[in-house]
């Protein structure tokens, strides 16, 4: 079976709402099974590859302090 995860993940939320894009994301979350990764780091993917410049700076400076030693 030649399953593309990008493919998948993008015709499934391909014209959703805000509001059903940030429930996805949270019943992602919430149920914490590894087998959804892929599909937040598609989220990601796609966010990543329509930030400008000014936004990827935000994102990898927000994650940087999310992940820095407290």
């Amino acid at each position: 079976m030649n399953f593309k995860i990008r493919d998948a993940i993008t015709a499934n939320m391909t014209n959703n709402s805000a509001e059903e894009v940030r429930n996805v994301v949270e019943d992602a979350i919430k149920r914490g099974e590894e087998h959804l990764l892929p599909g937040l780091g598609v989220f990601f993917e796609n966010l990543w590859q329509h930030a400008s410049e000014q936004e990827k700076e935000n994102i990898t400076n927000e994650l940087a302090s999310t992940f820095s030693a407290s």
